[in-house]
């Protein structure tokens, strides 16, 4: 840090995202003062589709850097839904940009903007899929060759992350690592680079010059975040009766969110601590978490099997 190196987590999410659990400690401004205090150089949210942090904090805050992750879903060119995050744009760019992604449907000319308008942005956890849609592994290489950086994202299982990196190494594209938190972890892991400012930082992961701190998805991390999202849900978001109707795709977390629905507990506070109580220790025990890693290391494998990257050009 004395060398001028800068540290920044660039995948976070506040309570702006439909995903995210409505808990003070995850409200913009509490997460903004966190990662001040936690000496992170840069402070981005990455919402997804919205940049109402913005509006919240003000657009000018210090060290506080635009962010916004899009979702955008070629059919014809990609063939499965992609999420990617832009930095440095104003409310004009995005709402430019979600015409493009919500009404045109046009990852190139998406691209074609970012590139014209000089924003930096990265490929969201390239072996990510949504549910329900059936990926087109054989894309994800000729959508890497589009984009300055890809990211190692905490969330994913190490074989995933490897891949990632594997892409980076054969295209010449920088690498993140960044948390992706949903739950208030921000600057788990974080990446380094030299910048005075926010896009020579950017510019120097661009280039490969710079240092990833990361980590890969264990079942100690995900039980660890399960206890996190019962605290969330159980304790501090039980008198909100507004808990938002989205599933996160991580099955353990997704049945909690179900179950926290239910009008009987909503009205029942003993029924809910015990609630509580039986999924704390059904969570502690490692099952749900195995479990769910054990099915993404079979999709993994299956991944590494259909793509053949050291063969592409």
């Amino acid at each position: 840090m004395e060398e001028g190196w800068k540290r920044a987590d660039l995948h976070v999410h506040t309570t702006c995202s439909f995903d995210v659990l409505p808990a003070k400690n995850l409200l913009p401004e509490s997460l903004y003062e966190k990662a001040l205090g936690m000496g992170l150089d840069f402070v981005t949210f990455t919402d997804h589709d919205t940049v109402d942090a913005y509006d919240i904090l003000g657009w000018d805050r210090e060290q506080l850097i635009s962010g916004v992750e899009m979702t955008i879903y070629d059919p014809k060119f990609a063939g499965h839904t992609l999420h990617v995050n832009v930095f440095e744009l104003c409310r004009e760019d995005f709402s430019e940009l979600t015409e493009i992604s919500k009404t045109e449907h046009d990852l190139k000319g998406f691209i074609r903007y970012l590139k014209r308008h000089k924003l930096p942005f990265i490929y969201n956890h390239p072996f990510w899929f949504e549910l329900r849609q059936q990926p087109d592994l054989s894309a994800v290489p000729e959508l890497a060759k589009l984009f300055p950086v890809l990211e190692y994202n905490m969330h994913e299982l190490r074989q995933k992350n490897e891949l990632t990196i594997t892409l980076a190494e054969k295209f010449g594209k920088g690498i993140a690592a960044t948390t992706d938190t949903h739950s208030g972890g921000l600057g788990k892991v974080y990446t380094l680079a030299k910048g005075d400012s926010f896009r020579e930082y950017f510019k120097n992961i661009e280039r490969g010059k710079n240092y990833i701190v990361p980590e890969d998805l264990t079942r100690e991390m995900l039980t660890e975040e399960m206890n996190t999202w019962i605290d969330l849900i159980f304790e501090k978001s039980q008198r909100n009766r507004d808990i938002k109707r989205y599933l996160t795709g991580i099955k353990p977390l997704d049945a909690m969110v179900r179950i926290s629905r239910s009008t009987l507990l909503n009205y029942s506070p003993r029924l809910n601590r015990t609630t509580m109580s039986l999924l704390y220790m059904i969570s502690n025990t490692g099952l749900p978490a195995s479990l769910y890693i054990h099915s993404k290391e079979n999709f993994a494998r299956e991944i590494e099997k259909k793509i053949e990257i050291k063969g592409q050009k």
